[in-house]
């Protein structure tokens, strides 16, 4: 397992389930701080047909992190070999706009809430 962690946050990247986890309160500052969650998620998405992101434990996610996100989506769009789930929890405010505005970039994204 691949994992990333900082002030407040994990990312972690399962490849036995497919899936990466991100929990926690994400406020890097700026797309350069993001990178070494953007190079996580790239790597997520090689030689594999199914990938899931759970952020149901991720209660903050900022401006920079929204773009980070919103940029690997299409990143996943585009090489057409990677159906993507989202999965996000509807007792965190943040996500149900943000998440929903992502089905925009990639139709085919499929976007669970718990």
């Amino acid at each position: 397992m691949q994992s990333l962690t900082g002030e407040g946050y994990t990312v972690e990247f399962d490849s036995e389930k497919d899936c990466v986890y991100m929990a926690g309160s994400l406020r890097l500052g700026g797309l350069t701080e993001y990178a070494p969650i953007s190079r996580l998620l790239e790597e997520a998405l090689d030689d594999r047909d199914q990938l899931t992101l759970d952020l149901t434990r991720l209660e903050f996610l900022n401006s920079s992190g929204i773009a980070t996100l919103s940029k690997f989506v299409i990143s996943a769009r585009n090489r057409q070999t990677c159906s993507l789930t989202i999965r996000g929890s509807d007792s965190i405010a943040w996500q149900g706009k943000s998440l929903n505005n992502l089905k925009r970039l990639m139709p085919s994204l499929e976007l669970t809430f718990e």
